[in-house]
């Protein structure tokens, strides 16, 4: 009774889905019903982060508020394998598929599965997250909020019939729908969609894009209001004396930032050699749990601490630690930061490795703000010079995104907006530059598209790949040649020129295989010569091609081909058995008409 309800239910869901597509399409015109979606999908995406965002203050705040600030608790030591264990059971045992790694897989779905992102990451990234976080996972909630967006957006539009690149432009505007919710941050969800996920600005993409993010944004304000947001006690003005040290802490930030990349890739590859997801989860958590006991404020996303810094209470980072009895001690509270820059990235790795969900959006944002307030501290004790702590601190922040995700415009538009920090514009825009530049020497890829680069997957930062991967090579093979037989005569071959339009003949035998192909150039002297029609057989003027199509080759490779080869011309064979030939003009038309497609107005 139940599965008969249950196919009836799904065959009227369909029904009623057809006719509403086709009402849409009948009754509101394509572009405003884009702006009409990309309002629900900024509406959908606010709301997301939002619960994310009470999820993991919920379970962190139910698990640390009874704690004495004054006195080591052990429990930092259970706490993130507990958190670690429900994560890996859940995604292991109930949604059965991998959802670690949120931009990264965001990327791979616009490169490789046409912006589809399967439906369970609407809401699955969200209660991983929220277990890992809330447990003292020492990772970010935003890219499983940003995957969890850009899942709506996908869903939503696939759901109506959109074709790819209204996908696409769904996807990102739940991505940015996202980053603003989270964040209340609208234009920074704008520019990281633009500049990580490297959607194409253009008016028909901006505007649905603005559309999402500030509707998120208002969500996200309306229902939290300033407690989304990072607030400075007092924004010291800027003053161009300092403008040296700005540019040191961009470089400073730039080689941390060389250190975080270098040693997540480092770290991850350990992890994936444990076979065994017990013994893994184990090991990560017990490195997990010994980190944040030994340094407490790698406890979680770690904006509590980046908000005492800003507040001008940062050696209060020294609660709960056993560095607490140094806690006016300058020179501790220098090891003390210095600790946490070196082994956040072993705990934030230790988490993900070991099957916690979380980004590496938070640490990023988490490490700057040390570094900042370290590099502040430290010129005050070797030069006495005494520089805004929360200053450092935003501009670290500013300057360690830009060199982790290779995104110096998301850095400068998103610590500015979450912390109100406009004044401060031209140090964070100096810091995030130069720490940008600093990397760039080093690492030519971002975290998030390193390990696509090396799988060869990266497509979305390169705009020629990804047409020709949209291209099939089985619908530009071309089949109107006049096919001879090996046992044909030079008589068969001038009947078969004199049907023919093309200057190629290919030989293909009894079952099917090319034997060889016969070009009209080389027999033009042949063919007036009536005496030798019945005497000269194909097989004796055919010749082999030295360059050939297999159906499976992307059009990349058929590309290069033909430019090896310098063919106009290229048999496609399957097997050894002939099915047609691909033109370099056909190709290159197909690749224009591709490009038009993939285009926007």
């Amino acid at each position: 009774m139940i599965r008969k309800v249950s196919v009836l239910w799904r065959r009227y869901s369909k029904l009623w889905l057809h006719e509403l597509i086709l009402w849409r399409i009948a009754r509101i015109p394509e572009r405003q019903f884009l702006y009409l979606l990309a309002l629900v999908v900024g509406v959908f995406s606010g709301l997301a982060a939002l619960i994310l965002k009470n999820l993991i203050h919920f379970v962190s705040t139910r698990l640390t508020s009874w704690l004495e600030v004054d006195s080591i608790s052990y429990l930092f030591l259970v706490y993130p394998l507990i958190g670690i264990l429900l994560t890996v059971l859940f995604v292991k045992f109930i949604i059965r598929d991998n959802i670690a790694h949120g931009v990264s897989k965001i990327l791979y779905s616009i490169s490789r599965q046409s912006s589809r992102i399967k439906s369970h990451n609407s809401w699955s990234s969200i209660v991983a997250s929220s277990l890992t976080i809330g447990f003292g996972g020492s990772v970010g909630a935003e890219a499983p909020i940003v995957l969890t967006g850009a899942s709506i957006g996908s869903n939503l539009a696939r759901i109506f019939r959109l074709n790819y690149k209204y996908v696409t432009l769904m996807l990102g505007c739940g991505a940015a729908g996202a980053i603003a919710g989270i964040f209340n941050a609208p234009i920074a969800g704008i520019v990281f969609t633009l500049e990580v996920l490297m959607l194409d600005l253009t008016m028909a993409f901006l505007i649905p894009l603005l559309i999402s993010s500030v509707s998120a944004a208002t969500i996200s304000f309306f229902f939290m209001g300033k407690d989304v947001l990072l607030q400075f006690a007092e924004v010291k003005p800027f003053s161009f004396n300092t403008i040296w040290f700005y540019i040191l802490l961009g470089i400073f930030t730039g080689l941390i930032a060389i250190y975080f990349t270098r040693m997540t890739m480092h770290l991850e590859a350990k992890f994936k050699k444990i076979k065994s997801w017990g013994i893994s989860m184990l090991i990560g958590g017990l490195i997990m749990g010994l980190m944040v006991f030994l340094f407490p404020p790698l406890w979680g996303e770690g904006y509590r601490e980046i908000a005492m810094i800003f507040s001008g209470k940062g050696s209060e980072m020294l609660n709960n630690s056993l560095f607490f009895d140094w806690k006016g001690n300058e020179y501790m509270l220098l090891v003390f930061l210095a600790g946490i820059m070196i082994f956040k990235v072993i705990a934030m790795v230790a988490t993900t490795g070991s099957g916690g969900i979380g980004g590496i959006f938070a640490p990023t944002l988490f490490m700057g703000a040390i570094a900042g307030y370290f590099f502040s501290i430290f010129v005050a004790v070797v030069s006495k010079y005494n520089l805004p702590s929360d200053d450092f601190a935003l501009a670290g922040m500013a300057g360690m995104m830009a060199a982790v995700m290779h995104a110096p415009l998301t850095a400068i538009f998103l610590t500015a907006e979450m912390t109100r920090g406009y004044e401060l514009i031209i140090p964070l825009i100096i810091t995030s530059t130069v720490a940008y530049l600093t990397i760039m020497g080093f690492e030519p890829y971002s975290v998030y598209t390193k390990r696509l680069a090396q799988s060869g997957d990266l497509l979305t930062h390169h705009k020629d790949k990804a047409v020709l991967r949209m291209m099939n090579v089985r619908n530009l093979i071309e089949t109107d040649f006049e096919i001879l037989s090996p046992d044909a005569t030079l008589k068969d071959l001038v009947k078969a020129i004199s049907l023919s339009h093309r200057n190629l003949y290919p030989v293909v035998d009894a079952d099917g295989f090319l034997k060889g192909m016969v070009k009209l150039s080389d027999v033009r002297g042949l063919i007036f010569e009536h005496e030798l029609y019945n005497k000269v057989m194909v097989k004796d003027l055919m010749y082999m091609p030295e360059f050939y199509i297999s159906p499976e080759d992307s059009m990349e490779k058929v590309a290069e081909k033909f430019e090896s080869s310098e063919r106009y011309n290229l048999a496609v064979i399957e097997d050894g058995k002939y099915l047609g030939f691909i033109s370099r003009a056909v190709a290159f038309s197909k690749y224009r008409k591709t490009v038009q497609d993939f285009s926007h107005e």
